[in-house]
């Protein structure tokens, strides 16, 4: 047995000590993505962590997602496997810019992207994932909408909706940097190639796109479609479970530094380490915990 397969059996010892499961992101480390009992994108493990049954939660991801997590299961230990990972379009934004937004724009309501503090979502009418952006917006009884914090996913949800949507000037890194000449250099090298791409990019690279979707919806897309061929804009993890799902397909990134590092901090050894000393527990205070909870309700009553 290799120090790998070490460290997954004692990962599996300690998930039946814990009575534990264990969510990943999409954009997860592969090793990690393949240890964990559910793997997703923010939508997907917000409704699973909603209906897990375990005392423990160990989370795969960033600090935004863990805090989610606490926040719809104030019962459970809810463990974040590497402390430091966290977002910095979260970080971009806090409660007291969401309040100012408010009040320039006092008849709109308040859509925030999960990928957000816990603060914020207290302070936001709604939240959303790049899944269901769309549908929240048009599901909100107002004509004017403040969308926090991606300006991108704003964008993209302006051209797609009746309302006014003031998107606030946040941005992934990851995919901002995705540059539409990008796209145009992946198709003259792979001309029979289907572009797929995340509405966190640029809006002239989304219009430069044959589907525009959330990372579980590209999943979705590629193993269903009759295309053999794919260009890929979104965080290079996404490409472990696509390879997996349909080894018969050929997938190619847009860019090889669409790298989260934040979320490639957490490994094996991180895991195993955090589930050992019962460690990185994350908790958000009550008084934020409820209100964000009703944010994040209001999206999960929404199909």
């Amino acid at each position: 047995m290799n120090d790998e397969q070490q460290i997954i059996q004692q990962i599996a010892e300690l998930k039946r000590e814990l009575d534990a499961v264990i969510v990943a992101h999409n954009y997860q480390r592969p090793e990690v993505q393949d240890i964990a009992d559910f793997v997703g994108d923010s939508l997907e493990l917000a409704r699973r962590c909603a209906a897990v049954d375990a005392k423990t939660i160990v989370f795969c991801g960033v600090h935004f997602m863990a805090e989610t997590a606490a926040i719809l299961n104030p019962e459970r230990k809810v463990l974040l496997t590497q402390l430091e990972a966290g977002c910095p379009m979260a970080d971009m934004i806090d409660a007291d810019r969401v309040r100012e937004w408010q009040q320039k724009y006092p008849a709109a309501k308040i859509v925030c992207y999960v990928n957000t503090l816990a603060e914020v979502k207290a302070e936001s009418y709604i939240c959303c994932t790049s899944a269901n952006a769309i549908e929240v917006v048009n599901s909100v009884a107002a004509d004017e909408i403040i969308f926090v914090p991606d300006q991108n996913l704003g964008q993209y949800v302006a051209a797609h909706t009746d309302k006014k949507v003031y998107p606030y000037p946040g941005y992934c890194y990851v995919h901002h940097n995705i540059r539409a000449t990008q796209i145009d250099t992946a198709r003259e090298q792979h001309p029979g190639a289907e572009v797929v791409v995340h509405p966190e990019c640029r809006p002239e690279v989304t219009a430069n796109a044959d589907a525009v979707l959330s990372t579980s919806q590209m999943l979705r897309y590629v193993k269903q479609s009759p295309k053999r061929e794919f260009i890929i804009g979104t965080e290079i993890g996404i490409l472990h479970r696509m390879h997996r799902e349909n080894p018969d397909k050929s997938f190619y990134i847009v860019s090889a530094a669409s790298v989260c590092q934040d979320m490639k901090r957490t490994t094996l050894e991180t895991v195993r380490e955090t589930m050992a000393s019962g460690s990185n527990i994350v908790t958000v205070p009550e008084p934020i915990r409820v209100k964000a909870q009703q944010a994040i309700e209001r999206m999960l009553g929404i199909g």
